[in-house]
């Protein structure tokens, strides 16, 4: 599957918009330590929300090869994969993320690099943390053909963490899965 990036007139759309934004805040956006932001930014999100470009379908089959492989009855267990995603409510950055995926083999195991690229691909959206798990949780039954998945993901929210939002919460955990 190709790599999907954003047009040059959505690259043109996001610089404008950051111009002004920029503005708005009150600074100005040709000055010299800003001047090159809008295009900066417009790479990064070319880049950092790549997963919005593909369905969970799509991204299932990106990293469908996989081993055929007898039942032992042994649970596969990736743990702790880092990541980070941006939430859509504010798009504000989850960060210190770890993500845990385990699942029950029917047939078929996945080398443990794609369990992490597809934990990323996944991070790579506007997202909510629990969609985050049930997304990761999808793509490997997808992939795996079995139902004997889990993820598991801890991590901190800068919407909940910024000195003006906390509450007291500074570590969200989700499970999702057996």
């Amino acid at each position: 599957m190709e790599n999907r990036h954003l047009s040059e007139e959505q690259k043109r759309t996001i610089e404008e918009s950051v111009r002004n934004i920029l503005a708005a805040l009150g600074d100005d956006p040709d000055r010299e330590g800003l001047v090159d932001t809008p295009e900066r930014v417009a790479r990064m999100y070319d880049e950092v929300f790549e997963g919005m470009r593909y369905t969970n379908e799509e991204i299932a089959r990106m990293f469908d090869r996989c081993f055929e492989e007898p039942s032992s009855g042994e649970m596969v267990l990736v743990k702790n994969m880092d990541a980070f995603s941006y939430c859509e409510h504010h798009l504000a950055l989850m960060y210190n993320m770890k993500i845990s995926v385990a699942y029950l083999p029917k047939t078929k195991v996945i080398g443990l690099s794609k369990v992490a690229r597809i934990a990323d691909m996944v991070c790579k959206r506007l997202q909510l943390q629990e969609r985050i798990t049930s997304d990761i949780a999808q793509i490997m039954q997808l992939v795996l053909g079995t139902e004997d998945v889990l993820v598991h993901i801890e991590g901190e929210h800068s919407c909940m963490t910024a000195p003006e939002a906390r509450n007291g919460y500074d570590n969200h955990g989700f499970l999702w899965g057996i």
